[in-house]
């Protein structure tokens, strides 16, 4: 009997997650693919652990056109494609950066050439500008506060739940 009983409660539990909401079960499978992106060794830093934004050098390792759109208050632009290190050789080596993108897939390559050379705290933004902006944290755009984020593509856009998605 504890056989049938035991089958009939896992299926109940499931359906109870698939009633609660996709928006769970969405965190789930986004955290799943951000697994599967990072490099384990490569330090990150979740949007709600950054509590003022103005103790970390920010960078934004998107193209520009993507950061035109929307980024972090304060944020360089240092891109990807055209990266350099002469694009963070006014930076303080020493004080912590946080360098993001649009998942962090693109940031954590750009963290490692700034860790060849010689920056001591780098931590890749777990989730990228997606996941800050899921978070509730504010973008702007020419200085002001928008709603809009630029996803990289559609298929990435489908991970944004807050904020208006540009591609």
């Amino acid at each position: 009997m504890n056989r049938r009983v035991i089958p009939k409660t896992r299926i109940l539990i499931f359906l109870l997650f698939l009633i609660s909401g996709f928006s769970g079960a969405q965190s789930l499978a986004y955290r799943t693919l951000l697994s599967g992106l990072y490099d384990g060794d490569f330090p990150t830093i979740k949007p709600e652990q950054v509590t003022k934004i103005s103790d970390y050098q920010v960078l934004d390792a998107r193209e520009k056109s993507e950061f035109e759109v929307s980024h972090i208050q304060g944020a360089k632009w240092v891109g990807y494609d055209t990266f350099t290190l002469k694009n963070v050789a006014n930076l303080d080596k020493t004080k912590p950066v946080i360098i993001y993108c649009t998942v962090g897939a693109r940031s954590q390559e750009i963290g490692k050439k700034l860790q060849q050379d010689g920056f001591t705290r780098v931590y890749n933004l777990y989730g990228g500008l997606i996941h800050w902006v899921n978070e509730g944290k504010p973008v702007v755009s020419q200085g002001k506060p928008t709603q809009k984020v630029h996803t990289y593509s559609k298929t990435w856009g489908i991970w944004l739940e807050k904020g208006e998605r540009v591609y």
